[in-house]
């Protein structure tokens, strides 16, 4: 909490962001302003929500204070950045960025809220470093609904390709390097994002559909076509990584491609071993490499549904009950904090203290759970009392109001 408490000015919300993230850490059953000020100690929820929606700080920069607590311990030379999308259900019109939209969380369509984030992948850990807000085209659109969620005036459309583009333009404008960029259909799909990792001399692995067309030396063909055409000493067997049964292994293909732009460009196919089923990939290097590199980067990819699988199950990174963005951006920001210091202490007992003979090595789990254990805040049953008091109040109130909207001949 140190690196980030030079972004308040005055005390009181830096002691209260960190009774924020420590809420975060907790083993609280539901993260949001009314339980955590409970568990914080707080007599009411109006200082939480005011650190979220009024007081004066600003979340990109605690952001970048995330990137660079990440870049400094989990960072190395052979790291991949990640890039994804994630979908929260929420209820309602008014939170920013809210509409009917296919979100992967649910696996349908859903009234959600959809974020794009970017992922530091390395071989100590991994942890979100950046993320921006989908805003659908029937928010920009309508300019009082965006200014009524807190948006700038000036908001335009930004497909989540372009959002990924951004934050990756952000990532390399701040001094830092790196290699691959891995992703899934929607931005290998996009030629515009491709094109600027190309420029700035970025490698990627990016998924893409298999009706894909690419260029050879016999023509523009499908994707699904050319690995038709493959003879089986083409395939090799290799591992995308290890998971939590063991090692992922495929067989995988790659193609050479004919661009006329420089650098080396490749078609890499993927082949479930039990399934036959096919994955695509196009790829993108400066320079040549062997395919086990292409292969250990598309592996890499299931790195960002761990970091959202931890990030929502032990930080709270979708518990938020906001609707304007300044309050969406700071709780997500604190989340990602929150997260990666889980993912840093994890890495860092791995080199420091390896596991003894018998014992898994502590995971980030584990570590919430002893973290938790040592910093609970203990309260007594009048702090209770009180806390359950207000909330009935205020659920009066709410069931007062809402039956005074009610037209008073509704039968």
């Amino acid at each position: 909490m140190g690196r980030i408490a030079g972004r308040f000015a005055r005390v009181e919300p830096r002691r209260r962001v960190r009774d924020l993230v420590l809420g975060l850490l907790s083993d609280l059953p539901r993260k949001n302003c009314w339980s955590i000020a409970e568990w914080a100690g707080e007599v009411s929820t109006d200082g939480m929500q005011h650190l979220l929606a009024r007081a004066r700080w600003d979340a990109d920069c605690v952001r970048d204070d995330v990137r660079e607590y990440v870049l400094e311990h989990l960072g190395d030379e052979d790291a991949v950045l990640v890039v994804d999308e994630t979908g929260d259900v929420k209820k309602g019109t008014h939170t920013v960025g809210v509409q009917r939209q296919y979100t992967g969380t649910a696996g349908r369509i859903e009234n959600a809220q959809v974020a794009v984030y970017l992922v530091y992948a390395g071989r100590r850990g991994h942890a979100a470093v950046d993320r921006e807000l989908y805003i659908p085209r029937s928010w920009t659109c309508d300019p009082d609904r965006c200014r009524a969620a807190g948006l700038v005036q000036d908001t335009v459309f930004a497909t989540k390709p372009e959002l990924a583009a951004r934050m990756i333009g952000r990532f390399l404008d701040a001094g830092h390097r790196v290699s691959w960029v891995a992703g899934d259909e929607v931005y290998g799909g996009n030629p515009k994002l491709r094109s600027a990792l190309e420029e700035r001399q970025v490698g990627y692995v990016l998924a893409v559909a298999c009706s894909a067309e690419v260029t050879t030396g016999a023509g523009k063909l499908r994707a699904d076509a050319l690995a038709a055409r493959l003879p089986k000493r083409a395939w090799q067997k290799l591992s995308a990584g290890a998971g939590a049964k063991g090692h992922r292994f495929y067989d995988w293909a790659v193609i050479d491609l004919a661009e006329p732009r420089p650098g080396c460009h490749q078609l890499l196919i993927r082949r479930n071993r039990t399934t036959g089923e096919l994955a695509y990939y196009r790829c993108y290097s400066p320079a040549p490499v062997p395919l086990t590199t292409l292969v250990r980067v598309a592996g890499s990819r299931w790195r960002v549904e761990e970091t959202f699988q931890a990030g929502k199950g032990l930080a709270g990174l979708d518990e938020h009950q906001v609707r304007r963005f300044t309050s969406w951006s700071r709780w997500v920001t604190l989340a990602m904090l929150a997260h990666a210091f889980l993912a840093v202490v994890r890495a860092d007992e791995h080199a420091r203290h390896p596991a003894p003979d018998g014992l898994i090595p502590l995971t980030c789990n584990e570590i919430q759970r002893l973290f938790t254990a040592f910093v609970r805040p203990m309260r007594d049953a009048l702090h209770q009392l009180r806390w359950s008091a207000w909330r009935r109040r205020h659920q009066a109130r709410s069931q007062a109001s809402h039956y005074h909207r009610q037209p008073a001949n509704q039968t």
